[in-house]
């Protein structure tokens, strides 16, 4: 099956809430070998003027990756995911992601560009911070592009 080239346009909803714990952003924090101690005391994060402990840039990765399964998982998209590579990522920050955040992401698919036998698909995932009345509030915007490999290469 090729990509479906009217896949250019669509929005996917934000689904299901990721919720932000110290833990999480400690363990990612290591697992990039990011040092800032904010990262990792508390004290150190607020005294800076954060309310909670502080998220490496990259973090926002891990929301928008559940964003873009919902293209990769949508039958109509025509994507196989082990033909996939990943070409190129972007974060624009509008705040710091914190602990305590309750994060969603909006999946926008900028672009679909047929190349050889395969497609460049290029996403954009807005997330959103939501608060006790589930308001929305800006928190990043990741750009993503892949590389769909036709068959036979």
């Amino acid at each position: 099956m090729s990509i479906n080239p009217d896949l250019q346009g669509r929005s996917y909803p934000a689904a299901e809430v990721y919720d932000v714990s110290r833990e999480k952003i400690r363990e990612f924090a290591k697992a990039v070998k990011a040092s800032n101690p904010a990262h990792f005391d508390v004290e150190t994060a607020r005294a800076m003027g954060h309310s909670d402990l502080v998220a490496p840039p990259t973090f926002a990765i891990i929301v928008a990756q559940r964003a873009d399964a919902q293209l990769v998982e949508d039958p109509e998209s025509g994507i196989d995911f082990s033909r996939v590579v990943h070409a190129d990522q972007r974060f624009t920050h509008h705040r710091a992601i914190v602990a305590g955040d309750r994060l969603v992401a909006e999946l926008h698919v900028d672009g679909v560009r047929a190349m050889g036998g395969g497609a460049m698909i290029t996403t954009r995932s807005e997330i959103f911070a939501l608060d006790g009345n589930d308001d929305r509030e800006k928190v990043a915007t990741t750009t993503s592009s892949i590389l769909v490999r036709g068959e036979g290469q």
